[in-house]
């Protein structure tokens, strides 16, 4: 390796995300103000930059505004990076993805508090992340609809006003995300809209578990006339010319509805409400039937979305563009249904969506970050998602093999010891110990979930105490690192509470899944003395993961959200789990009011 090279990996290794081109030069010199130029004609594409550092001074040339935006992002590292001198270079950079987004999942019980959306965008700003969305079921306060969202803790429209203008001072477009067909349970509970449901019944999924009804009747005109005041409502609180409006998993809408799933995405197509914007929505039900792409709208764009790493991202995108459709890809932070995190999952997920888009001219890159069953991992779990996923959607052939640890140490955390970003991808990866997996989830904690699963058999089936023991050894190993770091972030000190405690819940469920295997695998012939020992130390975990929550989010989902840690200490007390559980929604028999 020459001189040159090892100096220029010196500093791309100190980025994020690494930038596309770096021409090192050979000293240090010494930080000045830096001189912005903007010219059409600066040899790079759309938010790119050249950055130029030598000893007469630090010149940003960019075509645009967001481009000077981005250099400026990268100059800010460097000089993070070195405060006594910064290095001579030129960078050339710009984003593979013209659209580089972050979708947060708020209506899943947790919905953060603008300070910590605030905090948040500005970590992905300064990651040249450019959009983000809130997706949204009933946590909006939608006029004249008080009921739906009034324990909800709701964003107002003053709310988004005010974050929208925050993005925007910082090059991220806010966009709105409401979901208008399936995922509407939250709406369908209630008197006044249950009629408006394809089956008020409900239904009982392939595991014969029974869940409300959550799908609107797309054949009923109150549904088009609700959708129709929701989108209104929302979008006039946005400055962005987008607008998101889902239509994913509609479970029960009959096989071979695919008409009837088309008039409805025409319909809202064709809405005053959706005038002047590109619709999005998700390709779930799409790519499932190749001959709904030719009927897709115009000015649609398809947002075709897998959390695994083995999701087939380049055939899905192959179909779509077929039909001439503009596509975006979405990967997932692997964060929800984990406690922990997947993260060796989410990095090879992320990637894969990265070259694949690239490769299928996808224009977007949209990661998202679900709360599926109270939303019960803490924000930083989802921190190596939002980093990774920044990295490789603005250039996946530098950042794809990125250090992640020290990343999230340098440019999350600013911890000087760089231990805490190895501890972060430590616990990410404790679920890969495990032999048994599942997708979407982390089998090491499904039986929180589901009290009533006996371990060892069905979802998983060759889970073995040998694997657990490792597990248990594995996250006293993560957690003592943690006394070495250093965080100086704002939430630093927060973080590392976060993460003591999400490590301290998993351990709980791997001796409760130790307990059961050593009976029959399930909770029945866990002994008393054990289950007794076990709801103490949960109902401590509880009683802390509430003082975590309000530390970065409303107060309003979190009587639901613990409501799944509530009854598993019951089974401990019982002894017994229900074998028709499913969830608070069904126990609380669908009233929004009493969550």
């Amino acid at each position: 390796m020459t001189a040159d090279t090892r100096r220029a990996r010196e500093i791309l290794d100190g980025l994020l995300p690494r930038p596309r081109s770096v021409n090192p030069g050979s000293d240090l010199v010494d930080d000045c103000d830096e001189r912005v130029v903007i010219d059409a004609s600066a040899p790079v594409k759309a938010e790119g930059y050249v950055l130029e550092v030598d000893r007469d001074g630090i010149v940003i040339t960019a075509p645009d505004e967001a481009g000077a935006f981005y250099g400026r992002c990268t100059l800010a590292q460097l000089r993070h990076l070195n405060p006594h001198g910064l290095p001579s270079c030129r960078i050339s950079d710009w984003p593979d993805f013209p659209v580089r987004g972050v979708m947060i999942d708020i209506s899943r019980d947790k919905v953060p508090t603008i300070a910590t959306l605030e905090q948040l965008v500005e970590l992905l700003a300064s990651w040249k992340v450019n959009q983000l969305q809130l997706y949204m079921e009933h946590t909006f306060a939608y006029r004249g609809h008080d009921a739906v969202w009034a324990a909800a803790s709701a964003l107002t429209a003053d709310d988004l006003a005010r974050l929208d203008s925050f993005c925007r001072a910082r090059f991220m477009e806010l966009v709105p995300n409401q979901n208008t067909l399936g995922h509407m349970e939250r709406w369908l509970w209630h008197p006044r809209y249950h009629s408006l449901a394809i089956a008020p019944e409900g239904r009982v999924d392939g595991f014969g578990l029974r869940h409300p009804a959550s799908t609107l009747d797309p054949s009923n005109p109150g549904s088009l006339e609700l959708v129709r005041d929701l989108l209104g409502q929302l979008g006039s609180c946005f400055t962005s010319n987008k607008m998101h409006v889902g239509l994913d998993e509609p479970w029960e809408l009959p096989p071979g509805s695919g008409a009837e799933y088309m008039t409805w995405m025409r319909q809202l197509r064709e809405s005053r409400e959706m005038d002047q914007r590109t619709m999005l929505v998700w390709g779930d039900r799409i790519s499932a039937d190749r001959s709904l792409v030719p009927q897709l709208p115009e000015d649609v764009v398809v947002c075709e979305w897998g959390y695994e790493d083995w999701h087939p991202f380049g055939e899905k995108l192959s179909e779509l563009s077929a039909g001439g459709r503009e596509t975006w890809v979405c990967p997932g932070t692997s964060s929800w249904l984990s406690i922990l995190g997947r993260t060796g999952n989410m990095v090879r997920n992320c990637s894969k969506a990265a070259a694949e888009g690239l490769a299928g001219g996808a224009t977007g890159y949209l990661v998202t970050d679900w709360g599926d069953m109270g939303h019960l991992q803490h924000l930083p779990i989802s921190y190596p998602g939002f980093a990774y996923a920044a990295a490789v959607s603005w250039c996946w052939e530098q950042n794809r093999s990125i250090d992640l640890a020290a990343a999230l140490s340098l440019h999350v955390l600013d911890d000087p010891s760089m231990e805490i970003g190895g501890a972060l991808i430590a616990l990410g990866n404790t679920y890969d110990l495990l032999s048994c997996q599942f997708p979407n989830l982390s089998t090491l904690v499904l039986h929180l979930y589901f009290p009533q699963l006996t371990l060892g058999d069905g979802f998983t089936v060759g889970l073995r105490a040998e694997d657990l023991e490792k597990v248990e050894e594995h996250l006293i190993r993560a957690v003592a690192s943690l006394d070495a770091a250093q965080p100086r972030s704002e939430d630093g000190a927060l973080v590392m509470d976060e993460l003591r405690a999400s490590a301290a819940l998993v351990s709980l469920l791997t001796r409760d899944a130790l307990s059961r295997l050593q009976g029959d695998g399930t909770l029945d012939s866990v002994p008393a003395p054990q289950r007794d020992h076990f709801a103490r130390e949960l109902a401590s975990l509880t009683e802390h993961y509430r003082e975590l929550w309000l530390a970065r989010n409303r107060a309003g989902g979190l009587v639901r959200s613990v409501a799944w840690l509530e009854h598993l200490i019951q089974c401990y007390n019982d002894g017994h789990a229900d074998p028709d559980w499913a969830g608070p929604d069904i126990s609380l028999g669908f009233q929004a009011q009493e969550l």
